[in-house]
């Protein structure tokens, strides 16, 4: 949602710039005649503002004191970086929420369909948008005097369905392009029932969005708006530059000449030419020279005084060529005796960035990195401070958890892992960053025990994180993938999923769970290619199983009362049907789950009863997992049943 806590503060656009299209927007929306063509498409490269744009529409519709109604019905902001917003699963959830506080009469239709199935939740997005949404609306009757309300969806390219990525490049591309274009068949859906909504869609303009929205069943219901085209561009950036300029010059005044002009007008010109209609270019250098621990003065002339010419036509261009050659020269601007330390904590930073739980923690973020690698406490945010204007080094009251954890705009975090591109003086590697905090991970977790109280956040991120962090790292490409192993044999994994199961996050345990009892496709042999004698990696595999095997025994044995906590039934459940489901599953750990379960069931009736109807819920997302077969742990606990009785 645009003013959720997640993106506090928002993107807005600077004032005064971007009135035209704003304009636009609103006119093509319009308030007492909905638009002829129900769909807005509005598309720029990556840092052209779409967000903020979006956001400014929100806020500014919202403002409206003239109306007796909200006209924003609902937003949804994809985000790469955010597990919550970078998959469709929330996406129809969320708007049906949203429109029981925005539309208040469907507030009860809406807790009608919950109620009377709560397993729509879980079921296909096509199914939750006709329960949902459609059959909500067509409960109201007549819909025609209803005021249309606007949704707004930015940021579809964001959409890249984290939770399916596969490891092969080319399939991640492909499963990419097909949920984008998922996501525009659910919108086309909802307007073909002619429901009182208007669409607002903001994205880069992917090849196959553009295909979709100009296919015949999209282009006589969208209207389609280029950023780049409509307004000011340039005038917006000059604006944006002479006020931000202004606004660092006040902090100057006092210490600076009354002959000395800051910046003088040959500087902004200079400036704006470099620009361009660029305004992540503009935003970048402003940030990079409101520093207040060194002399804006002369940071703002090292970056004019590059020779690089940036008259071409950057806007379309995939390459970002100026702004790539900004992004050098504040590499450059890293102290040499600083440099391999700045270097080894980007490459964390990206091998970390998307799944860090501590997202908006910047500090504690940094703090966790340096424990896991081995730097003095705080060595880490200090070499990247010259990066400041693109690595957010700011502490908890700068916070945009929805955001990257680390990164102002992902273009930076492109720039630096793409191959084509030469740094001056940097290489970086993500694969060492991984191996690094694998390997603190590991050693943070070898001192683990089931009865330990686990405080330190070093230790609570490897608990959570360590799997994740595994299934990312290509081992073939590790000069020594035999330590991590024999760490992790050495490693007393089954205190670490007691302590996941008692409150440390449950996350990394389903992460070792999913596929544990397959032959291959698990957390530990996935990748094949890996020159390991065979038999430590059998040994590990085994290790984890039996570790696995080991805690489910430990938590099935604890008081009743306690196992009452719904924290460890999602992982009970998965547990039971992944030893259930696998034609490979130890005979031995499943006898001695279904005996547990008796004991269980012999000792409380009421919780067994509880996790009986919880494995029903979750019976549809487990059949996901192994082709369609969830009904066989239900059938598990019939049999339980009936044994004990």
């Amino acid at each position: 949602m645009h003013d959720s806590e997640e993106r506090y503060p928002p993107p807005l656009c600077h004032e005064g710039t971007r009135e035209a299209v704003i304009c636009r927007i609103e006119g093509w929306y319009g308030l007492e005649i909905p638009p002829e063509k129900k769909i807005m498409w509005v598309h720029a490269p990556a840092g052209h503002g779409k967000t903020a744009v979006a956001g400014t529409v929100s806020k500014k519709m919202e403002s409206r004191t003239d109306l007796d109604f909200n006209p924003v019905g609902a937003t949804f902001f994809f985000w790469r970086t955010s597990e919550e917003r970078n998959s469709p699963a929330r996406f129809i959830i969320t708007l049906a929420y949203q429109f029981t506080m925005s539309i208040p009469e469907l507030a009860p239709h809406i807790e009608a369909a919950v109620k009377q199935n709560p397993m729509v939740l879980n079921k296909a997005l096509e199914v939750q948008l006709m329960k949902l949404i459609v059959e909500p609306f067509k409960s109201l009757g007549d819909l025609d005097n209803m005021p249309h309300r606007l949704v707004i969806i930015d940021g579809l390219d964001e959409c890249i369905n984290s939770d399916q990525q596969s490891r092969v490049e080319k399939q991640y591309a492909e499963d990419q392009e097909r949920v984008q274009v998922r996501v525009l068949e659910l919108i086309r859906v909802i307007h073909s029932h002619n429901l009182p909504l208007c669409f607002l869609i903001l994205s880069r303009p992917e090849p196959w969005i553009k295909q979709h929205i100009e296919s015949r069943s999209f282009q006589h219901i969208t209207e389609t708006l280029d950023l780049y085209e409509v307004g000011d561009l340039w005038g917006d950036v000059e604006k944006f530059v002479r006020d931000e300029l202004a606004r660092i010059g006040e902090t100057l005044d006092p210490q600076l000449g009354n002959d000395e002009e800051w910046p003088g007008e040959d500087i902004v010109k200079h400036f704006l030419r470099k620009a361009g209609s660029h305004m992540l270019y503009a935003a970048t250098v402003i940030r990079h020279i409101d520093n207040p621990y060194d002399n804006p003065r002369q940071l703002l002339q090292d970056i004019l005084k590059s020779k690089f010419n940036s008259t071409q036509d950057l806007t379309h261009s995939t390459s970002f060529s100026s702004l790539h050659e900004l992004y050098r020269q504040i590499l450059r601007s890293c102290p040499p005796k600083n440099r391999a330390t700045m270097i080894g904590v980007l490459e964390e930073l990206l091998a970390a960035g998307r799944k860090f739980q501590y997202a908006g923690k910047v500090h504690a973020a940094f703090n966790i990195l340096d424990r896991l690698s081995g730097r003095a406490p705080g060595r880490g945010i200090r070499a990247l401070r010259p990066l400041h204007a693109v690595i957010r080094l700011s502490g908890d009251d700068d916070r945009r958890p929805g955001d990257s954890p680390f990164f102002y705009h992902s273009s930076f975090a492109e720039f630096l892992t793409d191959q084509s591109q030469p740094l001056p003086d940097v290489t970086i590697n993500v694969q060492k960053g991984l191996s690094r905090l694998l390997a603190g991970c590991l050693n943070a977790l070898s001192a683990i025990t089931i009865d330990a109280q686990v405080c330190e956040e070093h230790v609570q991120f490897s608990l959570e994180s360590w799997p994740r962090i595994w299934q990312r790292w290509i081992r073939s490409a590790d000069a020594d993938p035999s330590s991590h192993l024999k760490a992790l044999l050495a490693t007393d994994l089954t205190a670490c999923f007691v302590q996941n199961v008692m409150g440390n996050g449950i996350n990394g345990l389903l992460s070792c769970l999913n596929g544990l009892y397959h032959p291959t496709h698990n957390i530990i042999t996935y990748d094949m290619s890996l020159s390991v004698c065979t038999t430590l990696v059998e040994d590990v595999l085994s290790h984890v199983r039996s570790s696995m095997d080991a805690c489910m025994r430990h938590v099935l044995g604890l008081d009743p009362e306690w196992f009452s906590s719904h924290r460890v039934n999602p992982a009970l459940c998965l547990y039971l049907y992944m030893i259930e489901m696998s034609k490979h599953h130890p005979v031995l750990a499943f006898d001695n789950a279904v005996q547990a379960l008796k004991g269980l069931l012999e000792t409380q009736e009421r919780l067994f009863k509880e996790l009986e109807e919880l494995v029903e819920e979750h019976v549809i997302v487990f059949d996901s997992i192994v082709d369609g077969e969830g009904r066989a742990v239900m059938d598990m606990f019939k049999l339980v049943r009936q044994d004990v009785e």
